[in-house]
Formats: structure tokens, C-alpha cells, sequence
């Protein structure tokens, strides 16, 4: 679910942008153009792929030591990195499409299709390779066995559908509330990579545990129940936590949340104009 969760949100910004680049080079009647734009996004997806692959062979390949304390710093690098997308599309998806138009006039104007293919290129490779980053941050804690990279797969095929409804404006997508819903969810997510961080950084002691376990509630143990495998996978849930990492979930939750749910309200017609931009060109 986390994996699923972080690939569809990442595909559907990635099919915003190429969406909007396809848009403006048919409206500007430069067919060869969307070629260009198709060669800069497959070779970033590729590219973001490989880096995956490589990443995740890497942090595998250390020792145990080692191992835990890149997973910590993968797992606060990942919040990070979550927490700036969400407020990034938030505050700025009503000025994408002025931005990547200007962007493609310049790229039109200087170097042609190299150019148009450039931009198409670092644009998607942005958005590849966190969703790489991601993904691995969702086996922090947990042995990788297919399932993150299923939940990606099937992440990204539906990103893939809504980008092509919304490019092809067959049918209203409320794009406002998909990236709210998303962006709450993925919140919560991050204050799970938080907690693992912590506790990656404690078994090396780098951090000290202070009281651990804070608590310990074994009727939502992952290991035997349903419900506390899926509130681990989505929302980093242990049933037995230290303070310190009780303390940075709820640290990083509130004011983050609230900051968000603040920012949604007053900027939501932005996804909205976005998503309209793509679909009435």
C-alpha cells in the first residue's frame, strides 16, 4: 500500500507535466516536438529505474551496521523529499503551466527538439527519481519481498490511466481533492519514516532509547494480525515504540499536517486550474 500510495502520487505529477508539455507543442503545431517530449520522458523513466536498482543492490550489499544506519538516513531523507512534494504541488500547481510553457518556448527557441527533449527529460528524472528513493524507503524495517515493487507497478499503471483521462478530458477528475487525500496519506507516511529513521539510528546508537518500549500493544502486532501489517506498511506503526520515536512521529505529524491542511484550504483552486489546463488544451 505505501508503495502504491507514494507511486501514484508521484505518476500523477509526472503526467501533469508531460501532459502540459504535450498540450502546448500540439497547440503550437509542432508535431515533431511531442516525439521529442515522449524521448526525454521513456529515457528518464529508464534512467530512474536503473538508479533504483543500483541504490537499493548498494544498501543491500552493506554490512549489518552500515545497512541500518543508510536505511535511517534514507528514511529521513525520504520524509524530507515527501514533505517538500506535497507543499510544492500545493503552492505552485496553479503557476505549472505558464512556468513549463515559457520553459518550451525558450527550449523551442535555443536548441529544437534536443532542447524540448531536455526539459521533458530533468522534469520526469525529478519526479523518477524520488519515486526510486521512495519506494526503497518502503522496505525500511521490513524484508523486501516483490511486494513494494507489485504496489509500485500498480501504482504507476493507474497514475498512467488518470494522466490519460485527464489529457484527454474524457471525464472529470477532481484532481484538488485527489492531491489532498494523497498528500494527508503521504503525511502520515513521512511521520512513519521518521519513527523508522529514529529507530534505525537507535540500534546503532546513534540515538539514545530512553524508554523503550514506550508501550507495547501486541493485539496490533504486524507479525499476527492484518490490521497491524497494514498500519505498518502505510503508516510505520509498531506496536512497541521508544519515546524518542514516539516524540518525532507526533513532533513531525502535527505541525506538518496542520500546516498542510492550512495550505489546501486557502490554495486548492491550484491543482484544479492545473488539471484544466492539461484537459482543455
Amino acid at each position: 500500500m505505501a508503495a502504491f500510495l507514494v507511486v501514484l502520487r508521484e505518476g500523477v505529477e509526472a503526467a501533469l507535466i508531460v501532459g502540459i508539455l504535450l498540450a502546448y507543442v500540439h497547440r503550437l503545431g509542432n508535431r515533431r516536438g511531442s516525439h521529442w517530449v515522449w524521448v526525454g520522458t521513456v529515457s528518464a523513466v529508464v534512467l530512474s529505474g536503473i538508479a533504483g536498482i543500483v541504490i537499493f543492490s548498494t544498501i543491500g550489499s552493506l554490512g549489518p551496521r552500515a545497512e541500518e544506519m543508510a536505511e535511517g538516513v534514507v528514511a529521513w531523507l525520504a520524509a524530507g523529499l515527501l514533505t517538500w512534494m506535497v507543499f510544492w504541488m500545493g503552492s505552485q500547481a496553479r503557476h505549472i503551466r505558464g512556468r513549463l510553457e515559457g520553459e518550451v518556448d525558450t527550449a523551442i527557441a535555443s536548441g529544437g527538439g534536443g532542447a524540448l527533449a531536455a526539459l521533458a527529460f530533468v522534469a520526469v528524472l525529478r519526479e523518477g527519481l524520488e519515486t526510486a528513493l521512495f519506494l526503497i524507503s518502503t522496505t525500511i524495517g521490513t524484508e523486501a519481498d516483490g511486494l513494494q515493487l507489485l504496489g509500485g507497478l500498480l501504482g504507476l499503471m493507474v497514475a498512467i490511466g488518470i494522466g490519460y483521462l485527464i489529457y484527454r478530458g474524457g471525464t472529470r477528475i477532481d484532481v484538488r481533492v485527489f492531491f489532498r487525500v494523497t498528500g494527508v496519506l503521504i503525511i502520515l507516511f513521512a511521520a512513519g519514516l521518521i519513527a523508522k529513521g529514529i529507530h534505525e539510528f537507535q540500534s546503532v546508537g546513534l540515538l539514545p532509547t530512553v524508554v523503550d518500549p514506550l508501550w507495547n500493544l501486541s493485539i496490533l502486532d504486524p507479525d499476527t494480525t492484518l490490521v497491524g501489517q497494514f498500519a505498518k506498511s502505510l503508516f510505520g506503526w509498531r506496536p512497541d515504540p521508544s519515546l524518542l520515536m514516539a516524540v518525532g512521529y507526533l513532533a513531525y505529524l502535527v505541525p506538518i499536517g496542520a500546516a498542510f491542511l492550512s495550505m489546501t484550504r486557502k490554495t486548492g483552486a491550484g491543482t484544479r486550474e492545473a488539471a484544466s489546463d492539461v484537459a482543455g488544451s
